[in-house]
């Protein structure tokens, strides 16, 4: 099944998975995205003219705006992108340009696509990089005498005096040598091997593009801008190239990788990307209400107002250059979040207001909620510390009078001091279990048993003082 065609109701049951609660948003985002679909089955020219109805989620943090949004992303298989609005109000001293949302929006779907048209071609991309390594396990004999190997560096090194580009490195290092009848009959018994997986242990040593070249913090910042300056300089200087000894399973992935760049079309592939994010892409907008003129900030009211300015042109529709070419923003899901809690939605400028129609509200999240959180998602917080303290042999039960207990001291500390939604468990977690995570590698004990009693024990008396449950939970 093609995970666009999902109906809302199959959405939300995949979203109630991992997040609690919630249902109206949930509805909502399943609706919307459930829309996208509809709208590729329409005639080509109605479909220009259904733009996605993009969400306004507003609560208080760690209540699942960001989860929900996240998750929605992974059912789907879409291209996904979270940023926070505040990033954008110090553009010139440490923020981003706004335009960066939908480059890094085309890196996810280049990724993406990438993987897909590798996955395509990779029982031939396999078959090339066994070749080479059945090469490089039994190397041929080299031609060149010592003699050859001076001339030839005294040749690289007048080329270099005389301003040339030296030939004499690369037809060095790609020289195949002689292949005699000995080298043959090895090559064909060492490719039986790996045929049979009887290599997979063995080391061989490969040359791999320098890591280090890619990591230019020059090159991100163009990269920002929709410059791509790596075509262009890998053609004036060569990519220098280090060796590295590795099991022939790492090698093997690596030389795949090398292979399938040269069976994909780098053009189809861009296309595909920019195609991807532009009907499927989700730009994830968080702490929107930061930006709001009324939003609590020691200054830089104008600065807050012109960000929402810049990013509304991206949210109405615009074409943005990246350096896989132009993308069209005007079918990208945008959905943003606030808690609110210092101004509300109309304090955003009114024609950001009007592209995002949806307004969904969060609730608070209640005891039994927290009880929920605790043990029904499949991801729930404790069945993690289950299996991460099971990796020391030690077999941890929790009563259900104990996470109720959890559930009613996180939502008390909640009520009486900040508001933080269900990440007051992983302090409450963290705080209880302490002492477990810190003597239980040197422990004998196999079973143990959190009790209420226990709880009540650990944590009972700091949630009860509001000065320290203030500072400790």
């Amino acid at each position: 099944m093609d995970p666009m065609d999902k109906t809302p109701k199959q959405i939300v049951k995949e979203l109630d998975r991992y997040v609690i609660g919630q249902d109206e948003a949930k509805k909502a985002i399943a609706v919307a995205l459930r829309n996208r679909y509809r709208r590729m089955q329409l005639p080509e020219e109605m479909q220009e003219e259904v733009t996605p109805k993009n969400l306004l989620m507003i609560g208080p943090t760690g209540v699942g705006k960001t989860e929900i949004a996240r998750r929605l992303a992974k059912i789907v298989n879409a291209p996904f992108v979270k940023v926070e609005a505040t990033k954008f109000t110090e553009v010139g001293y440490v923020g981003r340009d706004v335009e960066s949302m939908v480059r890094d929006l085309v890196e996810s779907a280049y990724k993406m696509e990438q993987d897909r048209l590798y996955a395509e071609v990779r029982s031939e991309a396999v078959a090339n990089a066994d070749k080479r390594l059945v090469k490089l396990l039994v190397p041929a004999q080299r031609k060149q005498t010592q003699q050859n190997q001076q001339e030839n560096f005294m040749q690289m090194m007048r080329d270099l005096q005389s301003g040339k580009m030296p030939q004499g490195l690369a037809s060095q290092e790609d020289e195949e040598g002689e292949v005699n009848d000995q080298v043959r009959n090895e090559r064909l018994s060492v490719s039986e091997k790996l045929k049979r997986g009887q290599l997979e242990n063995e080391e061989v040593t490969i040359k791999i593009d320098d890591p280090s070249q890619n990591n230019n913090n020059s090159s991100d910042m163009l990269n920002q801008m929709g410059i791509d300056l790596n075509d262009a300089l890998s053609s004036l200087v060569p990519k220098r190239k280090v060796t590295r000894t590795m099991s022939v399973t790492d090698a093997r992935e690596v030389l795949v990788q090398e292979e399938s760049e040269k069976l994909v079309n780098v053009a189809d592939l861009a296309d595909a990307a920019i195609k991807r994010a532009e009907n499927t892409g989700i730009i994830f907008i968080d702490e929107i209400d930061k930006i709001t003129s009324q939003s609590k900030q020691n200054s830089g009211e104008v600065s807050r107002e012109g960000v929402q300015r810049d990013i509304l042109p991206i949210v109405e529709g615009s074409a943005i250059k990246t350096k896989y070419g132009f993308i069209n923003t005007d079918h990208i899901l945008f959905i943003a979040s606030g808690a609110f809690q210092d101004s509300k939605p109309s304090d955003l400028i009114a024609e950001l207001q009007g592209r995002f129609p949806i307004r969904v509200e969060l609730n608070d999240l209640s005891a039994e909620d927290f009880v929920k959180i605790l043990t029904e998602p499949d991801n729930a917080l404790v069945k993690q510390y289950i299996a991460l303290i099971n990796t020391d042999n030690i077999s941890v039960t929790f009563t259900i009078e104990a996470i109720r207990k959890i559930a009613n001291i996180a939502f008390a500390v909640n009520r009486d001091t900040d508001n933080i939604g269900a990440r007051r468990l992983h302090t409450i977690l963290e705080r209880l279990l302490q002492d477990l995570l810190y003597e239980g590698p040197d422990m004998q004990m196999g079973e143990i048993t959190i009790t209420e009693a226990y709880v009540e024990q650990k944590i009972g008396k700091i949630a009860a003082d509001k000065d320290l449950a203030h500072y400790i939970l």
